[in-house]
């Protein structure tokens, strides 16, 4: 799997479109006797590893299940604080499962916002006027592409580093936008899309993009 997923977001920041690829897992369960080797933390409603990287586990991964039973948020499954919980010498030997965890709808809908204002500051820092704004940001581990149309529409693709040719599939994306959701006479403008048609050949067009390869059109 080498693109993860692909955002599209309105003039005025708005998520109107958001597709995650299937993609296997990296969780990380282990049997722990008291204390805990690692530090947890609550963060953003859930708690992560802030300290003791080991066997698979790191920094910022959540606790997704304790015993087998998969975790709300920072309670477990019968209604229990997992941070006092694992803080009770009596509840082991525990087995916890670590992991990213799933962006909720909320999530995705705030981080297209913020992407939306980083690029609007983007433009606004460059040294040169009319510059385009963030089109793309490099991680260890994945790389965000971002392309602006001229009425404001952004299409954004996150991909696996190696994966080439992102500039051809994010104006094919644009053209597969503008035939199955703007000609769409039941779609409105800035609106959450909602064509199958849209959904079928997005889906066909990334599969397109992957079997090109790493060494496919120059990106």
């Amino acid at each position: 799997m080498a693109i993860f997923s692909v955002y599209v977001v309105n003039k005025a920041g708005g998520l109107i479109y958001q597709l995650d690829r299937p993609a296997p897992r990296a969780d990380a369960e282990r049997t722990f006797s008291f204390p805990l080797e690692l530090v947890l933390r609550p963060r953003d409603e859930r708690v992560v590893v802030a300290f003791g990287q080991r066997d698979g586990i790191r920094v910022g991964h959540a606790v997704l299940a304790i015993n087998g039973a998969e975790v709300n948020g920072r309670t477990t499954a019968d209604g229990q604080d997992v941070l006092e919980f694992l803080g009770n010498p009596a509840n082991y030997p525990v087995t916890i499962r670590f992991g990213r965890h799933r962006l909720s709808s909320n999530e995705k809908l705030m981080l297209a916002s913020m992407f939306h204002s980083l690029f609007a500051i983007g433009s606004q820092l460059s040294p040169e006027l009319g510059s385009s704004g963030i089109e793309m940001l490099e991680t260890d581990t994945f790389k965000l592409h971002c392309f602006q149309t001229l009425t404001g529409i952004k299409f954004v693709v996150l991909a696996d580093p190696k994966q080439t040719g992102i500039d051809a599939l994010l104006r094919k994306i644009y053209e597969i936008y503008s035939d199955f959701a703007l000609k769409n006479p039941f779609y409105s403008l800035e609106m959450p899309i909602r064509c199958e048609l849209f959904d079928q050949n997005l889906k066909l067009a990334l599969e397109a993009a992957e079997k090109a390869g790493p060494f496919g059109p120059g990106s």
